[in-house]
């Protein structure tokens, strides 16, 4: 039996009782269908906008989530990470859209850093667990994939929430289309393509 030896889960919030925005919400057929970069970008801000150093991050209520609003969000996200037809593949890319809606806001106080899929493993490991040790959610591309439990991630964009380390896996809690799923890592990790995705790293200036 494995022996569980650390477990981390974010207090991530809630928009009508799921966890996160969905992308199902959005009524824009390109955003509806691969807007999912933009969909973790609002999230991440909205998870930081509860902090008053990043609060102008989410143009409304904090304090009164609701999903018309969160449409409204993930529109004005939409010019800085839209739909594009391979999709936004790369992690620069994100970074560059991420910062930009920042600059819009005139909110510097971010530093991202993308982490590729094809760097060892356990550096891989290593720097998501340090994410969500200091509290920030992570998020994660992943592209092609041989197992088909991970059909609906694939070529996707969602965040991660939490993990658990036992003596011998990490298993990680992803939030995508308002649901809460856990997987294995190093599963996730082994896509079975030459490229595989990464994850950012998020900083405090």
């Amino acid at each position: 039996m494995n022996k569980l030896m650390n477990r981390k889960i974010l207090g991530y919030f809630n928009i009508d009782d799921a966890p996160g925005g969905n992308q199902d919400w959005l009524p824009e057929w390109d955003m509806n269908m691969g807007g999912c970069a933009a969909v973790t970008a609002c999230d991440i801000c909205i998870f930081l906008s509860r902090k008053d150093e990043y609060r102008n991050l989410y143009p409304f209520d904090t304090e009164r989530l609701s999903q018309n609003d969160f449409i409204k969000f993930a529109s004005i996200m939409k010019p800085f990470l839209s739909p594009r037809y391979h999709g936004i593949d790369f992690l620069e890319t994100y970074i560059c859209g991420f910062y930009d809606y920042m600059a819009s806001v005139k909110n510097s106080r971010l530093i991202l850093e993308g982490v590729s899929a094809n760097v060892p493993y356990k550096d891989f490991e290593s720097a998501i667990m340090n994410q969500i040790d200091r509290n920030l959610p992570v998020p994660f591309l992943l592209l092609n994939h041989k197992n088909p439990t991970l059909d609906d991630f694939q070529w996707h964009w969602f965040n991660l929430a939490g993990y658990e380390k036992s003596d011998d896996a990490v298993n990680i809690l992803t939030v995508t289309y308002g649901e809460y799923q856990w997987f294995n890592l190093r599963e996730v990790y082994e896509t079975g393509y030459e490229r595989r995705g990464g994850m950012i790293r998020i900083f405090s200036k």
